[in-house]
């Protein structure tokens, strides 16, 4: 008796599928203020999966209104940590009773594998919302010391009303980093979620008031980062801004805070992340392998992928050999295919981006070893070949500016000062990765580089418990681990006299 389970027919589920584009408000889905609307176009195929609410000015003041008014009243911010706690871990329950609907949303709207959206995406934000769950009830207070006559306490309060604004790339996890701590800490949120990718922001927050997370806490306005974006950073009943996306547009919310009311501003931007790899390393098929499936993994649609290889020049020809063997495992497929591993980029705009910088590298000089082509055109979505360029040299753009596509740099190095040096050589400081079997060079070249965070013979294997956020003009503050509490919650001082 076979008892494996039958095969989902994605492509069946998808003509089927019909989006409901409103901005969610008060516990409820509500019409837009203004009735504006754009059509949500799939990556896969360029099919058009309904409109959505373009929100507007007058959509975010009512959803800061209602948040507003929601942690005013204490419905949240007043209830008890682990009361909290058992809110969250049901939705994060929820979460994953839908995961086969949320995957499908996410694919469609930003053309990730199904797989991935599946086994990754998906359980990914239904652990995030759950690890601050479990977290928020184990964090004590602190009492300072003082003299016999005195008692000084010194509390954490949630800060009041977040804006929490989210990329497409990842965008059910990245909402997650931010709902995560903001809620569990006691605040009321406002999301607006990539026009790119708003669908399953949306269904999220309907999946919280199914959970019992009261109305008016989680509210979400899609729309344009000009429109709906500008207005929520510039509003001034929002307290903190959590924004990741591109350093260009992270910029802009330093500058929205400044001309309101000084609100509090986390950016996580954007990265160039350096991949170092040392002659005295034993296992090369390895470090080819790991930085070749992390960099073409989501397209290489990813602010920490590993897009500048650099390689001793002893083992280069070797290593660059062994790069362009393993990129043509990720050709580019129908993101509703079960066994697809790279997907569509998200839209038109995004492809020609990832096309002019493949033409820049070309014209300055550096070789194509695999891909540098555009893929799948005949689907009417949007793919490009997965591209391994070797001969980059450092001053070229494609060394120097994020690509978001999956295009990978090989560069040159003759000593450990000068791979160090070519690595900080970069306006971003996310991540970074060290690949050599002398612990001494390990922890030497790790504490030496700018970045966030320093994988060393591995990539991308860490979890929630280490924050994830950059140096430089990879932005501020910390996403993940406790250390997130720090951007949604306010640190009071009392001092209490005791008389004797």
């Amino acid at each position: 008796m076979n008892s494996k389970s039958p095969a989902i027919d994605w492509h069946a589920r998808a003509a089927a599928l019909r989006i409901d584009g409103r901005p969610f408000i008060g516990g409820q889905r509500v019409n837009s203020v203004e009735g504006l609307a754009f059509d949500c176009i799939s990556p896969i195929d360029g099919r058009n999966l309904g409109q959505v609410a373009r929100g507007q000015a007058s959509d975010i003041d009512r959803a800061v209104q209602a948040a507003r008014a929601a942690f005013d009243d204490g419905r949240w911010s007043a209830k008890p940590p682990a009361v909290r706690k058992r809110i969250l871990l049901k939705f994060a329950d929820k979460i994953l009773a839908a995961k086969e609907e949320l995957a499908l949303l996410e694919t469609l709207d930003m053309g990730k594998p199904i797989q991935y959206s599946l086994s990754v995406d998906v359980p990914a934000a239904a652990r995030c919302i759950a690890w601050y769950a479990e977290a928020v009830d184990k964090i004590y207070d602190e009492i300072a010391p003082t003299g016999a006559n005195a008692l000084a306490l010194i509390q954490r309060e949630p800060m009041g009303v977040i804006g929490a604004i989210v990329p497409w790339n990842y965008p059910m996890i990245m909402s997650a980093w931010k709902l995560g701590p903001a809620l569990a800490a006691g605040n009321s949120v406002v999301l607006k979620p990539s026009e790119k990718s708003p669908l399953t922001a949306l269904r999220l927050a309907e999946l919280a008031i199914e959970a019992g997370l009261p109305e008016g806490v989680f509210n979400v306005v899609p729309g344009f980062g000009h429109e709906a974006g500008e207005a929520l950073a510039l509003h001034m009943d929002v307290d903190a801004v959590g924004f990741t996306g591109s350093t260009r547009v992270g910029r802009k919310m330093l500058e929205y805070a400044g001309r309101s009311n000084l609100k509090r501003v986390y950016n996580e931007l954007g990265g160039k992340s350096a991949f170092l790899v040392f002659p005295d390393f034993d296992d090369l098929p390895r470090a080819a392998a790991t930085v070749a499936g992390s960099m073409f993994f989501n397209q290489g649609e990813s602010c920490n992928a590993p897009s500048r290889v650099l390689v001793h020049e002893s083992i280069a020809d070797e290593f660059v050999a062994l790069l362009a063997a393993e990129a043509p495992k990720y050709q580019a497929g129908d993101p509703l295919d079960a066994k697809t591993v790279m997907g569509a980029l998200v839209d038109e705009g995004q492809l020609r981006t990832v096309m002019s910088y493949i033409d820049s590298g070309l014209a300055e000089g550096a070789r194509a070893l695999v891909g540098g082509k555009q893929a799948r055109s005949e689907s009417g979505g949007f793919f490009v070949e997965p591209t391994v360029f070797d001969g980059v040299a450092p001053a070229m753009k494609i060394a120097r500016e994020e690509i978001f596509g999956p295009v990978m740099s090989v560069l040159r190095f003759k000593t450990e000062a000068e791979a160090v040096a070519m690595a900080n050589a970069s306006a971003y400081g996310l991540q970074a990765s060290v690949w050599s079997s002398h612990i001494d060079r390990a922890h030497r070249v790790a504490r030496a580089l700018r970045a966030g965070t320093v994988h060393v013979n591995q990539y991308d294997e860490d979890d929630m418990t280490v924050p994830f956020g950059g140096y430089k003009q990879s932005g501020n503050g910390r996403d993940k681990s406790l250390h997130a509490f720090d951007k949604y919650t306010e640190l009071k001082t009392t001092w209490l006299r005791i008389n004797q």
